[in-house]
């Protein structure tokens, strides 16, 4: 499933693509919200927005298309008249001079208005937005310290969107372990410093992964690694995807272990389960 900082660069080209314009023609698939396609014709696409992994595309009339891509879900855009050659099934189609945003296979898709879009079962149930909304360290770590936060694994912490919005798999296993984190720990078992420094990471790698399009390593070490013959999909991260490799930082080799049902990359060397 894309994480935070993919959805969020989706919507990037969304907008660009159709934001600011009026909408020409518009199509849903499914019955409930093709009856207000209609409705929506002449209206100005204001802004498209991410909470989490979930993109909001806003209306001039106040209204919000809510959609979530789950796990196959994918927006394609394309010139009016020209769709993309695909098996996919179209579930909504947004043109707008003759500009098209077609979201396929998705099933999570709904039409709100802006005054009870916080009731929406999923959106109200999130953290804090990394990249729509603006979100410092420290309020990352005050969240660390509350009672529903404070006692869980630090593995199974950061995939629970109500803590903060938009972190998943690889973000997980890079944000540990910049912050030398054991997946074990616990935020009550990290001293104040580690959990600043944790605060920091969650932020500075969810940002770095929306501006180099889900690369998380650091220069130096992406040289290493192309030198050393690795493909891209191990180069881009820093720990993800590398077991069975030596860390970076101290040569130890990388670890894989699961959490949540789902892996999780890590360095024995660096992030010791201690305080």
């Amino acid at each position: 499933m894309p994480e935070g900082p993919e959805i969020r660069r989706a919507a990037d080209r969304i907008e660009q693509q159709i934001g600011g314009r009026v909408v020409d023609d518009a199509w849903f698939a499914f019955p409930e919200l093709a009856e207000q396609a209609a409705s929506l014709i002449g209206v100005r696409v204001l802004r498209v927005d991410t909470r989490g992994k979930a993109m909001l595309i806003g209306f001039a009339d106040q209204r919000v298309l809510y959609s979530h891509n789950q796990l196959y879900g994918v927006w394609k855009l394309h010139k009016e008249g020209k769709p993309p050659s695909t098996r996919r099934s179209l579930r909504v189609r947004l043109t707008t001079e003759g500009r098209s945003a077609s979201l396929y296979s998705a099933s999570d898709i709904s039409l709100w208005h802006e005054d009870n879009l916080a009731e929406h079962p999923f959106l109200s149930r999130l953290g804090p937005d990394l990249l729509s909304q603006a979100v410092t360290p420290l309020q990352v770590q005050q969240r660390l310290s509350l009672k529903q936060f404070h006692r869980r694994s630090l593995g199974a912490l950061l995939l629970d969107q109500g803590f903060v919005a938009g972190l998943g798999n690889y973000l997980r296993s890079e944000i540990l372990f910049y912050a030398r984190c054991h997946p074990k720990q616990r935020p009550v078992d990290l001293t104040e410093q580690q959990r600043q420094q944790l605060a920091v990471c969650i932020i500075e790698t969810t940002r770095q992964a929306y501006e180099q399009a889900g690369v998380t390593n650091t220069q130096s070490w992406i040289e290493q690694a192309i030198a050393a013959g690795e493909p891209r999909r191990q180069w881009r991260f820093s720990v993800f995807e590398r077991a069975g490799l030596g860390c970076h930082r101290c040569g130890q080799v990388i670890e894989r272990m699961m959490v949540g049902s789902r892996r999780l990359y890590w360095c024995p060397g660096c992030q010791s389960n201690t305080p």
